[in-house]
């Protein structure tokens, strides 16, 4: 009898694992199948497509300056990016990680490039060789030398970059007084995976590396269909497109364009972290005190 209530908890410790990501219909479900699946009359009440942008004309852009910064994903408020880090968990939730490459890898994401200013594209064949490394053990060495052409599996190593590889996103966004509207708003252009270098990972000391950038709004779409977990309500989980566009998230400034060829905030406080937050904070309320100026007399 025993063995039968540890066999039950398990069965229902999968199955509410599995559908606790999927939250949708979960009130009307008939079986644990329909869990997670939205009748024809949600999805046509969902009308479920990303919020489009407005059209800006330059000529109602009063003051704009473009940022770049970085969010850090081992602050607590920036989970939702990062996890679920396990993509085998049965569910359909994915980390943001798993979403632009899985995208990039499928061609649903085409506008990938090398730097934030979208200067060279690449493509999957191009980032493929940052994803993994495939490397020979020194006995599989040995066999090679001695005039094998091929190997086992036994004797080839090989790691792959995951989610849980990944510790910080960069990002790059324009923010611009809206005359037109009076207001303050921020249009967010670019972001980039910062992951070690396959070829140090399993190093003491990692390089970290800009994996690529993406054009933001060429991939709205794929992020709007993507759910991260909402903690306050499962039922309703928000898209990453939503939890970008909304600034749902902390970061912090690293470099803004200026006249220095857009030198980066270390390049000019160097050897003082405190320092560099302090120059961040700087810039951001510099921002933040043009929209509060604009009603001063």
């Amino acid at each position: 009898m025993k063995n039968v209530k540890n066999v039950l908890l398990v069965v229902f410790s999968v199955v509410w694992s599995g559908a606790s990501f999927a939250q949708s219909n979960l009130l009307n479900a008939k079986t644990p199948s329909e869990i997670g699946l939205k009748t024809p009359a949600q999805l046509i009440s969902d009308n479920d497509k990303p919020l489009a942008y407005g059209y800006v004309h330059d000529r109602d852009i009063l003051m704009g300056k473009t940022v770049w910064e970085i969010i850090d994903l081992s602050e607590r408020i920036n989970f939702p990016l990062y996890f679920p880090i396990d993509e085998n968990l049965g569910s359909d939730r994915r980390s943001l990680y798993n979403v632009l490459t899985t995208a990039v890898k499928n061609g649903k994401i085409t506008e990938v490039y090398s730097d934030s200013y979208f200067n060279t594209k690449k493509s999957f064949r191009d980032i493929e060789a940052s994803l993994s490394r495939v490397d020979t053990t020194d006995a599989g060495r040995e066999q090679i030398n001695a005039g094998r052409k091929s190997v086992s599996e036994e004797y080839i190593l090989r790691s792959d970059l995951t989610a849980q590889d990944v510790t910080q996103y960069k990002i790059k966004g324009f923010w611009y007084f809206d005359k037109r509207q009076s207001e303050l708003k921020y249009r967010l252009l670019g972001i980039c995976p910062v992951t070690p270098d396959v070829y140090t990972m399993n190093n003491d000391e990692k390089d970290y590396i800009e994996l690529f950038w993406i054009f933001f709004p060429s991939a709205r779409t794929v992020l709007h269909e993507a759910k991260s977990f909402n903690d306050k309500n499962s039922s309703m989980p928000v898209s990453f497109d939503q939890i970008l566009n909304s600034r749902r998230f902390n970061s912090v400034i690293y470099k803004e364009e200026n006249v220095y060829g857009d030198r980066e905030i270390k390049d000019y406080m160097k050897d003082n972290a405190q320092n560099q937050l302090l120059e961040s904070e700087r810039v951001k309320e510099k921002i933040r005190n043009f929209e509060s100026d604009m009603w001063n007399y």
